[in-house]
């Protein structure tokens, strides 16, 4: 009798341990977006907006349930935080926590929020702070991985914490080891981590972008043959045919890098500017993204395999999309984005223009849940349809004026819409009731 009640035991404690991994694989985010362009390797849940732009790297929420219209007021406010002292850079949203990126006295900072109240669990300083004309401090996110969360600082300070407490792992300051310089407005990327590596572009020469060994920070390769001064994006990661390749915006053109060695497949530079490169690429089926301002515009172009490398190919070149630094976004074949201070969507695979608004003016924008979330640099937060049939506004509110422009990109995670302003950042409740 003993042994039998064992052995239903055993075979309950199977099915309960078989059923607990089944939910798992369907609650974590890594394996429903495996091969992603720029998908960080962290396991979380779907809501979780682990990096630059989110899960996909592409401003992209995959939450559902969300409000379609706002109050005339704007949404609940659940919680606003000062105390985050300079910055532009956006936040990374996982379980419990916001991390965010701002200065305290004459360091660079990384602070770890509780999510639920904004309260500071832990912060850590990375380097010196950067003053700067149009505003001092960090403009970057930083990526989280696991247990791990890795940040570039405006003055090319790269560390690698561990996520509970700030503990640091590894640091290393990318521009002095590389021979970078840092750009006029300061470095401004997010670092990608795919796999065991992680891809910065310290734009140095021979080193234009660099893997490195995630948890040592120990050089891989750098990209002997990019030699461009960085430009102010990030880079994403694809498998094309079966190449994996790292694409970004440099100071002078569109690269794309093989990923297991470095070696410089492609360099376009029509949709490149001599002034400043930040809109982070977009990719998606074989072709990829890239627009700059400055009187510049975008292109689209097929990438394809041609002897163990991929080669690009312009597949049109257009002046109605000439992006800033807000972003664009991908929604069901369209683009969406403010092209100089006007929103407007084009259709991707043709560049056809069909639509343009002002909106909330010049901006960043993010997506979820078949709508469009617009931050305008003049303190200005909107809510309007992604759709190629107009511009249709589902409402809008002001915040706080910090004294310089509003930068950092919108943020949606857990039915929370999240707004950073310099040193305040506040917690809206977006769910539909």
């Amino acid at each position: 009798m003993k042994q039998n009640r064992n052995k239903r035991l055993m075979i309950l404690m199977v099915t309960l341990a078989t059923a607990l991994t089944a939910l798992t694989s369907l609650t974590t985010g890594a394996p429903g977006v495996a091969g992603v362009a720029g998908v960080a390797g962290v396991a979380g849940v779907a809501s979780d907006w682990p990096q630059w732009r989110g899960p996909g790297r592409d401003g992209m929420s995959r939450e559902t349930g969300l409000l379609k219209q706002w109050p005339a007021t704007g949404p609940a406010q659940l919680w606003s935080i000062t105390g985050l002292g300079e910055g532009y850079g956006s936040m990374a949203v996982i379980g419990e926590r916001v991390y965010v990126q701002g200065t305290r006295g004459e360091a660079s900072v990384i602070y770890s929020l509780n999510r639920a109240d904004g309260r500071i669990v832990w912060s850590a300083a990375l380097g010196p702070k950067v003053k700067e004309g149009r505003g001092n401090g960090p403009r970057s996110t930083p990526t989280i991985d696991g247990d791990k969360v890795y940040v570039l600082t405006e003055n090319g300070d790269l560390a690698c914490l561990k996520a509970s407490d700030g503990g640091r792992l590894w640091n290393k300051n990318i521009l002095k080891e590389f021979g970078g310089e840092n750009p006029y407005w300061l470095i401004s990327e997010s670092p990608l981590i795919d796999g065991d590596r992680l891809f910065v572009s310290p734009g140095g020469r021979g080193a234009g972008i660099v893997a490195l060994d995630k948890l040592t920070g120990k050089k891989i390769w750098a990209a002997k043959d990019l030699s461009d001064s960085a430009g102010y994006s990030s880079s994403i990661v694809a498998d094309i045919s079966g190449i994996r390749t790292v694409m970004n915006f440099t100071s002078k053109a569109a690269v794309g890098v093989r990923a297991s060695d470095g070696k410089l497949m492609w360099s376009y530079r029509r949709a490149a500017n001599g002034t400043a490169n930040c809109a982070t690429p977009v990719y998606s089926d074989n072709k990829v993204f890239f627009t700059s301002n400055y009187d510049t515009g975008g292109a689209l172009l097929a990438l394809s395999p041609e002897n163990g490398e991929i080669r690009s190919r312009e597949i049109y070149f257009t002046r109605d999309m000439m992006n800033h630094h807000g972003g664009v976004v991908l929604v069901n074949g369209y683009l969406y984005g403010f092209s100089n201070s006007i929103l407007t969507c084009i259709e991707f695979n043709t560049g056809k223009k069909m639509w343009s608004h002002r909106s909330v003016g010049k901006g960043a924008i993010s997506y979820a849940d078949g709508m469009l979330y617009l931050m305008g640099e003049d303190n200005t937060v909107g809510l309007a349809d992604a759709t190629p049939e107009g511009y249709r506004e589902k409402g809008r509110f002001q915040i706080a004026d910090q004294g310089y422009h509003s930068w950092a990109h919108p943020v949606i995670s857990g039915g929370r819409l999240y707004i950073r302003n310099q040193g305040m950042l506040t917690s809206y409740d977006v769910r539909a009731k």
